[in-house]
Formats: structure tokens, C-alpha cells, sequence
């Protein structure tokens, strides 16, 4: 354990110099407390990155395996090196490719998640939306991260014609997964914000 949670350290530093965007501290520790809680040990994520995130998510359970779903080739590759350092490559199936693509091909393979991590980007979360609903168990938890999108949602004075298309889906894909019968959801403004929705037959 003492070598993942030198790579994790070691990862946040390479991030903070790289300007490699990853979890955040609060978000990943209430990632894991889920995982946790839950024992969920088939997870999915939506955006590799270095992998940081996905190693956290294994050290949460140690029984736990994951699917993490990556399009930048050179981040994909650094986290397949990642995760072989520190003897996690069996315990990972990680996918180079479109997010939207694979989740296609993972609903038509009949593939099931307990625990989804949402990190992709962030225009995207409405489209990702339905696939991943298919891809859930009856207790599964769908956590998307950054809904705030840096003060978007919060402030749409800030929204310019760059971040307009971007910010318009981020709101239908909250308002999605409020008004959504199947999930009970929470919002939580915390770090740039994440929703939590479990499917209702799993909540307390």
C-alpha cells in the first residue's frame, strides 16, 4: 500500500506542474467514502487523465476492478504506465477512445457498473447520460464531478459565446438528473462541485 500511496502523492505533484486536471482532494476522499460504504468493486469512469483517480478509486476497495475510458493517446499511455508501476493492471481495463463511442459498445455488450465516475468533458454529460443509465445496476451510484464548471452555474454573467454550448448542456443534464424518477439525487458545492445519484431502490 505504502508503494500506491507514494504514486498517488507522486501523481499529484506531476499534475500541479503539468497542469494535469484531476480530482480534487475533497472530491476523490468523498468518492472513496461511497465505495466504501457501498462496497461497490465494478466501477466505471468516464475520463482517465493520468489515472490518478482510478488508482484512489482501487485503493477505496481493494476487491474492486475498473473500466476507465480515455481519448487523449498520450494521457491514455501515461496511465497504463501508472498503473502498471504500481501492479494495479490487472485490476484495469483501461479503453483508448470516444467516451460516447465505448459507452455504446458497453451497453450493447451488456456491461454493469455499481459506481460510475463522470469526469469527461463536461458538454458531453447530458449525451453520456442515457448510455450510462443502462450501464448501471439496481444499487449503482452515478457520480459526475466539476457541475459547477468554474463558476458557471453559479454566475452566468461569466458565460461567453466560447463556454455558452458548454454551459447550456451542463444545466440540462442537472435538470435531467433532479426531475429523474429513477435517481435520487444530491448536489454539493463542494471543490467545483459534484452531483450524486443513486438509483432509488439503493437509497436510504
Amino acid at each position: 500500500m505504502d508503494k500506491i500511496e507514494n504514486k498517488i502523492k507522486e501523481l499529484r505533484v506531476f499534475a500541479r506542474n503539468n497542469f494535469v486536471p484531476i480530482v480534487r482532494n475533497d472530491t476523490i476522499s468523498k468518492i472513496c467514502s461511497i465505495i466504501k460504504e457501498k462496497e461497490y468493486s465494478n466501477l466505471l469512469e468516464i475520463g482517465t487523465a493520468i489515472g490518478y483517480s482510478a488508482i484512489c478509486m482501487l485503493t477505496c476497495n481493494t476487491n474492486a476492478k475498473i473500466t476507465t475510458i480515455e481519448k487523449n493517446k498520450q494521457r491514455f499511455e501515461e496511465a497504463v504506465k501508472n498503473f502498471e508501476s504500481v501492479d494495479l493492471s490487472d485490476r484495469v481495463n483501461p479503453i483508448c477512445g470516444d467516451a460516447l463511442e465505448e459507452l455504446r459498445r458497453l451497453v450493447v455488450e451488456k456491461k454493469k457498473f455499481d459506481f460510475i465516475f463522470l469526469d469527461g468533458p463536461k458538454g458531453q454529460y447530458i449525451n453520456y447520460l442515457p448510455l450510462l443509465k443502462k450501464l448501471m445496476t439496481d444499487n449503482a451510484t452515478l457520480f459526475a464531478d466539476n457541475i459547477l464548471l468554474g463558476g458557471l452555474i453559479k454566475n452566468e454573467s461569466l458565460v461567453n459565446h466560447k463556454n455558452r454550448t458548454m454551459f447550456t448542456n451542463m444545466k440540462k443534464f442537472l435538470k435531467e438528473i433532479e426531475n429523474d424518477s429513477d435517481f435520487q439525487t444530491q448536489i454539493f458545492e463542494i471543490d467545483d462541485g459534484f452531483s450524486i445519484s443513486m438509483i432509488k431502490n439503493s437509497a436510504e
